[in-house]
């Protein structure tokens, strides 16, 4: 039975903390994963990222973990792509903790870009098939679909093994984008339909692996300041949006800007926090799937 709390049990403060929580962050250095690293260690958890290149990990640490009980700590490298690479991580992991209560799953790429944009179709065929490969799809959905499926399998013992130390059942958050729920392809057929398929696995696991307690919900972003969206990042690992460059899409983003480092912390945030929440995907997406067919 629910507990009816005292009004004053309900601050911010207590319903968001994650102290002395242990996460796990997948392309934690740069762009959307380092938000949410941000949002957690200033919140208590010791958050753990990891990504390809180590000195990206290093630099966000250094640069943005917090004064407090919260930390950024670098770990790896790790290809989330290599099985290898996965084992050598939980391994690792596993030698310093013994549980975790959060694995965000975001590390991604953009894959090909080819414009839909001829009404004639010799010209439509060439404009995609001289753009693409079936080794560049591959790569997309290894990484943005396959990975993360791997990923979160490797950790499920990890993330179950919460509960034994006085928490809940750890859970995951896997960063899809509103790209996997609209059917405009944006120029990126690969990468929009392997979003796709992280929305519907995120569903998958949420179902399969009810049974282990752990939760599987996803966060759909729109337009965020990454190197993936603005190809650039400075000395502390940040990237900058222009609201021109967000305008230009093609179509009406009703926000008129980039999302930021605070509206990302809340959505991964309310996901940590939330254990009512299993299955869902929330867009972050400043109204844009409100504007485009869906």
């Amino acid at each position: 039975m629910a507990q009816n709390l005292a009004t004053h049990q309900l601050k911010a403060e207590k319903l968001f903390s994650v102290a002395g929580s242990v996460c796990l962050i997948t392309g934690g250095g740069t762009g959307i994963g380092l938000m949410c690293a941000q949002a957690l260690a200033a919140n208590g958890a010791k958050v753990y990222i990891t990504s390809r290149r180590i000195d990206v990990l290093e630099t966000a640490a250094e640069a943005h973990s917090p004064d407090g009980p919260g930390r950024i700590i670098p770990i790896g490298p790790c290809d989330v792509t290599s099985k290898e690479g996965l084992e050598s991580l939980r391994a690792d992991l596993s030698t310093k903790e013994t549980h975790l209560d959060l694995l965000i799953c975001n590390a991604g790429i953009s894959g090909p870009k080819a414009n839909p944009d001829s009404a004639d179709a010799n010209e439509l065929r060439a404009q995609l098939w001289e753009k693409e490969s079936p080794a560049a799809w591959s790569d997309v959905f290894n990484t943005n679909v396959t990975a993360v499926y791997f990923t979160t399998v490797a950790f499920l013992p990890l993330l179950q093994a919460a509960a034994s130390q006085g928490h809940e059942a750890g859970n995951v958050i896997v960063i899809s984008s509103m790209s996997g729920i609209m059917r405009y392809a944006q120029g990126h057929f690969s990468y929009n339909a392997a979003k796709g398929a992280a929305v519907h696995l995120t569903k998958l696991m949420s179902t399969e692996f009810a049974k282990t307690g752990v939760r599987v919900n996803s966060i759909a972003p729109g337009y965020f300041p990454s190197e993936m969206t603005t190809g650039e990042s400075d000395e502390r690992n940040k990237s900058q949006m222009a609201d021109d460059k967000v305008m230009g899409k093609g179509h009406a983003v009703p926000a008129g800007r980039a999302g930021s480092d605070e509206e990302m912390a809340m959505a991964c945030l309310f996901l940590a926090r939330n254990r009512y929440v299993n299955g869902e995907i929330v867009a972050v997406d400043g109204g844009v799937l409100g504007q485009v067919p869906g």
